[in-house]
């Protein structure tokens, strides 16, 4: 495995993080296709072995089980300080008018939460899950500093958003003083490159990480078009993420997989891990496969024409992954 440092910090990081929105308890949240505590322990075992030392989750991934889950599994097998655990924080996690967002309120309320759940005294990078547009962004940024000055938290990331937004937020952080985001987690792959036109420029500027987040396309870019999974049939986000026409893109990374004799995970991954801008893809697992495939795609090297032909099929879409 090879560690690299998460944007413009000393924390060094594995360049394949471990997604951990595919565990939880199925019955709670509205991801049914999700793997509780007994099928998902083998997975972080697995990662842990193969290197990894960089596991994503959110607060409202599973109604907070993923979390309980992710912390407790962890723990159970390495020191905390072995790994970097980010989670995520915006959406709505109780009923009423401040059960959700990222007010001065509820990030105070839902850092301490998620800390309870994880079962650790300190999250290693704390994202806004999606901007808030009902909350000045200098009262989301303060707020998040004093975490971090409080000691709950090491670093702060960001989610989707537009570049200007994300600009906006370093620019009044440096203006203030308070801890700017050190990385960008976004939806980025082969079937989705939009970010290519600002966000990832803008981070290459910034030194800011690029953490991706379905690198896989929620699995489109590594099995037949036709194929379904329990997930697919069930995921309606994951659903509106794709359409017909990325149907040739997926076809020729098939195509080049079966010339290479590899996994077509290996292949369209390998393809993200090619930007000098791309810190750590965030990968999920449900197969032990997926983590051995995710870990290979760093020794593929794709040729000129490999990338010509995988890129060439794209065409402009509009904003996808946040509204």
């Amino acid at each position: 495995m090879d560690y690299i440092n998460l944007g413009p910090t000393g924390l060094k990081v594995s360049r394949i993080c471990l997604g951990c929105m595919s565990y939880g308890e199925p019955t709670r949240g509205n991801q049914p296709w999700s793997l509780d505590r007994d099928a998902a322990v083998p997975y972080f075992r697995q990662a842990l072995d193969l290197g990894i030392n960089f596991f994503d989750t959110a607060n409202v991934y599973s109604a907070g089980s993923s979390e309980e889950i992710t912390g407790a599994t962890l723990l159970s097998m390495v020191p905390r300080d072995e790994v970097v655990i980010a989670t995520k924080v915006h959406g709505r996690m109780r009923p009423g008018p401040n059960g959700e967002g990222l007010s001065r309120k509820a990030i105070m309320a839902e850092v301490d939460e998620s800390l309870r759940r994880l079962g650790t005294d300190y999250i290693d990078l704390y994202q806004i899950h999606r901007w808030d547009y009902e909350t000045p962004i200098e009262e989301t940024l303060e707020a998040l500093h004093d975490v971090v000055k409080a000691g709950k938290v090491r670093y702060l990331g960001a989610s989707s958003m537009h570049a200007w937004q994300f600009a906006k937020a370093l620019s009044i952080s440096q203006q203030h003083g308070w801890t700017r985001f050190i990385s960008m987690q976004n939806y980025y792959n082969l079937i989705y490159r939009e970010e290519e036109r600002e966000m990832l420029p803008l981070c290459a500027d910034q030194g800011i990480g690029v953490i991706p987040w379905s690198p896989l396309a929620r699995g489109r870019l590594t099995r037949p078009w036709d194929e379904q999974t329990a997930r697919s049939q069930s995921d309606e986000f994951g659903r509106s993420l794709a359409s017909d026409r990325d149907q040739p893109i997926v076809e020729t990374v098939l195509q080049i997989a079966q010339q290479r004799g590899v996994a077509p995970a290996r292949v369209a991954l390998a393809w993200v891990l090619r930007s000098p801008v791309v810190t750590s893809p965030i990968i999920g697992a449900t197969k032990p496969h997926h983590l051995d495939d995710a870990v290979a795609a760093l020794e593929l090297a794709l040729s000129d024409d490999e990338v010509n032909a995988l890129e060439s099929g794209y065409r402009p879409r509009k904003t996808q992954g946040f509204r």
